[in-house]
């Protein structure tokens, strides 16, 4: 006998584990190509042997594009008023899940041999489908938590399963990917080809498997994207947004009233901290791994280390929301990152390599601490501040709200991988070269530049979680009682 669907009063289903486990599987799928963006300048900087100054400014110039993508595509989806079989969210999640199939590969297509300009054409043009596909799949993907449930806990446990899928997303590719690309040279008699300079045996990066690992990425990112969309319940009218008749959207006006939504800025400042600096890390860290410590195929472990502490906090965050409140735990935890930033300069001071690196992934499991109350809710703070926009200006604007969101994180995912760039430029590293042909000097400061963009993401998450987020607990409770005293007046 089928045991029995349990509804609510509006005759849908009642929000449960399907529901948290569709919603992971939406950012799951959306990190099978997220996760290859730190692979991206590895891949252009290695093995295509692209010059630091090119490709920080092309890697510039296409996020910027991207982000300005989001908040027209978001608009789109908020004026959009046709009915949809599945719905206008999952539509577009579905068209968006369809291009990722193989968007994912264009900008991995290994043409080392090409002239310059060739391959700044194909860089530049395989990025632009790759990620106006991504933006079709994941500006309605974000929207959609506010939809699926109005409860301030429910919102905070999808945030949390929303957490669990990126970071199995992550976590998967970060580990496998550096294991699966690099290969550790050897000479005819099987004995390890060493680098004079550094002592480290000579690691080269595979650019046709990227490639084929892109295509695969993508095939699995659809079938998570599928397994959401059949599975995940939305209990809110997608057309709730309350448009004036003959009103057209204005990106100016947007921006404005994004500017004056306060959760929405501070959340969303929170989120660029985290880009520009642990994110925009990636490949500092893996050229660091790949000449200080000679274990680029490694990288990726050390990396999850970061990101496995995060973990701890899924089965206590409801409770830990539920006593303090989703901004009060978060800065507290934004404080321990910044001991794990300020631990990370220790580090490079240390000579013995092992003691080093051991220091370097136990400040990494600090910082990961630290941040693992925010990533659990970061998406939650997002939904509270697109109520805070209905609170206040009487709309809700989902699509708009969070793709201006999305627009300002794509806008630090641009910004900060081409400071990163040229800061390597400067330090030293030289792309001609290869990982194998970089002076000692240069290797060590990539330690010093990894931990510098360590520290400088604790501190700007700090500052905007304590000081510009003003959604704390008190006024949380506040803002949904007056939001419901509505509701029930209509």
């Amino acid at each position: 006998m089928a045991k029995e669907t349990k509804l609510d009063a509006s005759g849908k289903r009642k929000f449960g584990m399907m529901d948290k486990l569709a919603y992971a599987a939406g950012d799951f799928g959306c990190n099978m190509s997220f996760s290859l963006k730190g692979t991206v300048q590895t891949f252009w900087l290695v093995y295509m042997m692209m010059e630091t100054g090119l490709l920080s400014a092309l890697l510039l110039v296409v996020q910027i594009w991207d982000a300005i993508n989001d908040p027209l595509i978001g608009s789109l989806i908020d004026a959009d008023r046709r009915k949809y079989r599945m719905g206008k969210f999952k539509t577009y999640i579905f068209i968006g899940a369809v291009g990722l199939l193989v968007a994912g590969a264009l900008v991995f297509i290994p043409a080392k041999g090409a002239d310059m300009w060739v391959k700044a054409l194909l860089f530049v043009v395989g990025y632009i489908i790759w990620d106006a596909c991504y933006t079709i799949a994941n500006v309605p993907y974000g929207s959609m938590l506010s939809l699926v449930t109005e409860d301030g806990g429910e919102r905070a446990q999808l945030s949390t399963w929303r957490s669990v899928g990126s970071m199995i997303g992550n976590i998967l590719p970060m580990v496998l990917l550096p294991m699966l690309i690099w290969r550790k040279e050897v000479d005819a008699n099987g004995n390890p080809v060493i680098n004079e300079e550094t002592g480290k045996q000579v690691e080269t990066l595979l650019g046709g498997r990227v490639f084929w690992v892109a295509i695969i990425m993508g095939v699995i990112g659809f079938a998570a994207f599928m397994f959401m969309i059949k599975s995940i319940t939305l209990r809110t009218d997608e057309n709730s947004i309350k448009v004036n008749e003959g009103e057209k959207f204005n990106v100016f006006k947007a921006f404005i009233n994004f500017m004056k939504n306060r959760p929405a800025v501070g959340a969303t400042v929170a989120a660029m901290a985290m880009f520009l600096g642990m994110n925009s890390a990636s490949t500092a860290t893996t050229i660091m791994f790949a000449t200080y410590f000679g274990k680029a195929r490694w990288s990726g472990i050390a990396a999850a280390v970061g990101f496995v502490p995060m973990m701890l906090f899924i089965p206590f965050i409801k409770k830990i929301v539920d006593k303090w409140g989703k901004k009060e735990a978060s800065v507290v935890g934004s404080l321990v990152s910044l001991f794990g930033g300020a631990l990370m300069f220790v580090f490079p001071l240390i000579p013995n390599e092992t003691a080093s690196l051991a220091l370097y992934i136990v400040a990494l499991s600090i910082f990961g601490i630290g941040m693992g109350v925010y990533t659990c809710v970061s998406w939650a703070l997002m939904a509270d501040a697109i109520d805070y926009n209905e609170w206040k200006t009487g709309k809700r604007e989902e699509g708009t709200v969070y793709s201006l969101h999305s627009f300002f994180r794509k806008l630090a995912q641009g910004v900060g991988p081409s400071i990163v760039l040229l800061l390597m430029g400067a330090l030293g590293y030289v792309s001609k070269l290869g990982t194998d042909g970089q002076s000692p000097d240069t290797a060590y400061n990539m330690c010093w530049l990894v931990a510098g963009l360590y520290m400088f993401s604790a501190i700007l998450q700090f500052v905007a979680l304590a000081f510009v987020y003003n959604l704390d607990k008190k006024t949380l409770e506040k803002m949904n009682a007056d939001l419901d005293a509505r509701k029930t007046a209509e």
